[in-house]
């Protein structure tokens, strides 16, 4: 891993309780970091079945996916969040073949969803969570001396999916997405035209 990349596991998958919006929490191995990354329901319900291992009669698209690569005798090496752009996250699959690496453009989302199937790493650009990670403990305080009233507008409840263990260690982090202004953070990434 080369030293601008930074390993991080998937912590938790939030729900908005009024605009059902899905946001994944990615934090940072060794840190008290995380990222929020917005994204559509369909791909929170894929993250989130591979992270509960549901069994489905069929597979989903990433199942399809994985099972491809395993056909072409491709492994998927690791996952990773290249780039925040214009409030975009941008991201790659790095797969080897016959020897070769090959870095494939992929939404970040669609990335998780492989990385859960397959059990590889994650990884963040340190740019990337250098310019949107969140520190709890940090940004609650500093806000807290910013402003006595923390309420900022546009907040909403939320609720988390399981996600595994670790729950009870973003509990500050909760009370940060209690108090998040949604209108200052990155759109959910745009849906995938069905076919």
């Amino acid at each position: 891993m080369s030293a601008d990349m930074l390993e991080v596991v998937i912590d938790s998958i939030r729900v908005g309780l009024m605009s059902q919006q899905r946001v994944v929490i990615l934090r940072e191995v060794g840190a008290e970091r995380y990222l929020p990354i917005w994204v559509d329901p369909y791909m929170a319900e894929q993250i989130t079945f591979a992270l509960q291992e549901v069994e489905v009669a069929r597979p989903m698209s990433h199942d399809l996916i994985k099972n491809m690569l395993t056909s072409l005798n491709a492994r998927l090496l690791r996952v990773e969040v290249v780039e925040l752009r214009d409030e975009v996250y941008y991201g790659n699959i790095v797969v080897e073949q016959n020897g070769y690496t090959l870095e494939i453009d992929a939404r970040p989302s669609d990335a998780l969803a492989l990385a859960v199937r397959t059990r590889v790493p994650v990884l963040v650009a340190r740019a990337v969570m250098d310019e949107a990670g969140v520190t709890p403990e940090a940004d609650l305080t500093e806000a807290e001396n910013d402003d006595d009233d923390f309420e900022l507008p546009g907040s909403e409840p939320e609720t988390s999916a399981p996600a595994g263990p670790g729950d009870e260690r973003l509990s500050v982090f909760q009370d940060f997405l209690d108090n998040l202004d949604l209108g200052n953070t990155p759109p959910a990434e745009p849906d995938e035209d069905e076919d």
